[in-house]
């Protein structure tokens, strides 16, 4: 296996493992063209020698004592050591690893290497490009005998999960994110959101009606003609517009977006300065699936724009709830995160959302209180957890919470765990506790009313977030003291 190569500059660093990268994907695409075939299957030395393997980077950080204090959240030694990672798509992740990198460098006396790991990439992850494989020639089981596959019990969250501890001695992370990880999760997203991954925006809103997609699609391509930072929509159903796209409108509608489970829409800007919307329909599995794969974009931050319904009697249909607590019934994270973690809210994307809603709404002083109440969010896995009131009343009213929904605890605490800052701005659609239920004719008549005012807020409270590039929003409260260098 060829010898480590040390990179002057971060810059450089990134070149060389896009020049790994490529090499090894196309051994491995030329491999399974041979053996596909009727050629012999990859020898084991070659296999040896690193002929698929992921290239790997490593920073090395010897000085004589300790590291300096520094207080930002990231980019930044906890202890002294070599870190390492296995890279894949290095030229997807170019920006976020130049940006790494740097912010050590300028910091530290480090030794950037690249190289190639001792970590395969597995055959499926490299069929996107190879259209002349024919994958019925051979079984799966005969690929699986002779290339390196997708073995997920290898594959896990240990590391943000916290339980990989630092051992003295041993090569430590640089990120929270190995290239198994992230290969499995960029064709996760491909399979549920029905958008090339590397699409994905680094500001990214959820919701759980796709009448907000419809409000959201009509914004975005009326925005292609106006003078700003975006160039292109991508929406669900693999369709991309542009300013200069004839019946734009139409053709996304006519994606067929049905057919993925949680579609995605991204007006895109330049090194990925754009917004990204999923509608992830209703559920925490759902909200779980999809913030577990994009966590491994590692974008700027993630918020719940979505309806909830109000526990108290003041509440209005259409009224505003800030979220900064989270009762979490979900269920669906406790293994991961123990329930009795507590989820703090971000400050600064709690100023941005109700200095959002105030300039949407035009609400200010008393009439902006009136309507925008900031409080605890009960997050339930059962839609019908009101027909179990009597046996729920007693922890939601200790709880102090004033609304409830099925996905916004979900969002923060998966947040949380994998160090993405996350909002919830959340819609009062219906009071199930005091008789104002969602009956069809009300309720289109509220949604025309109040999804283009709900949306429009989050779109603002993003571009808020946009204007400082990001630098106030990765709090240290995401971290702990113990974490990879990387954001």
């Amino acid at each position: 296996m060829m010898p480590f190569q040390i990179a002057k500059t971060p810059s450089d660093a990134v070149d060389q493992l896009v020049v790994l990268y490529q090499a090894s994907v196309e051994r491995l695409q030329t491999a399974l063209k041979a053996f596909l075939d009727g050629g012999p299957p990859p020898s084991p030395e070659s296999r040896a020698q690193g002929a698929f393997a992921y290239p790997e980077l490593r920073v090395t950080y010897l000085p004589d004592g300790p590291p300096p204090p520094v207080s930002r959240a990231f980019g930044k030694f906890t202890d002294t050591g070599v870190y390492a990672n296995t890279i894949t798509h290095p030229e997807l992740f170019r920006d976020y690893l130049i940006e790494q990198l740097t912010l050590l460098d300028s910091e530290y006396e480090v030794t950037i290497e690249t190289g190639l790991s001792q970590v395969e990439m597995p055959f499926s992850y490299v069929l996107d490009g190879a259209d002349d494989l024919d994958m019925d020639a051979a079984s799966p089981a005969e690929l699986v005998n002779h290339f390196p596959y997708a073995d997920l019990s290898k594959v896990n969250d240990d590391l943000p999960n916290g339980l990989s501890p630092s051992v003295p001695g041993m090569v430590r992370p640089l990120s929270l994110f190995a290239a198994p990880r992230v290969d499995y999760s960029l064709q996760r997203l491909r399979h549920y959101t029905g958008t090339p991954y590397e699409d994905t925006q680094q500001f990214i809103l959820f919701t759980n009606y796709h009448r907000y997609v419809d409000a959201f699609t009509g914004w975005a391509i009326r925005q292609l003609k106006e003078d700003n930072h975006y160039d292109s929509f991508s929406a669900a159903g693999f369709v991309e517009v542009n300013a200069d796209t004839p019946n734009a409108h139409a053709l996304v509608e006519g994606a067929p977006w049905r057919r993925f489970q949680m579609p995605a829409y991204h007006l895109k800007a330049p090194g990925g300065r754009g917004i990204t919307l999923v509608n992830i329909g209703v559920g925490p599995s759902n909200a779980k699936t999809i913030t577990d794969h994009l966590a491994v974009l590692r974008p700027q931050c993630w918020l719940m724009i979505g309806h909830c319904g109000g526990l108290r009697h003041s509440q209005r249909l259409g009224d505003y709830v800030l979220a900064h607590a989270y009762l979490r019934y979900d269920g669906v994270l406790d293994e991961d995160l123990p329930i009795e973690v507590p989820v703090p809210p971000i400050a600064e994307i709690q100023i941005a959302l109700e200095s959002a809603v105030a300039q949407v709404s035009g609400d200010k002083g008393e009439a902006l209180k009136a309507r925008l109440r900031t409080g605890t969010v009960a997050t339930f896995a059962d839609r019908n957890w009101e027909l179990r009131y009597a046996a729920q009343a007693r922890r939601i009213n200790q709880s102090r919470a004033i609304a409830v929904d099925m996905e916004s605890a979900t969002i923060a605490a998966n947040g949380l765990r994998l160090r993405v800052p996350y909002g919830t701005l959340l819609c009062v659609s219906d009071k199930p506790l005091h008789g104002e239920l969602k009956l069809p004719g009300a309720a289109n008549l509220f949604y025309q009313r109040s999804v283009s005012e709900h949306l429009a807020a989050g779109i603002e409270t993003v571009e808020i977030l946009k204007r400082d590039r990001g630098a106030a929003l990765h709090s240290r409260k995401l971290r702990s003291f113990d974490e990879p260098p990387f954001r």
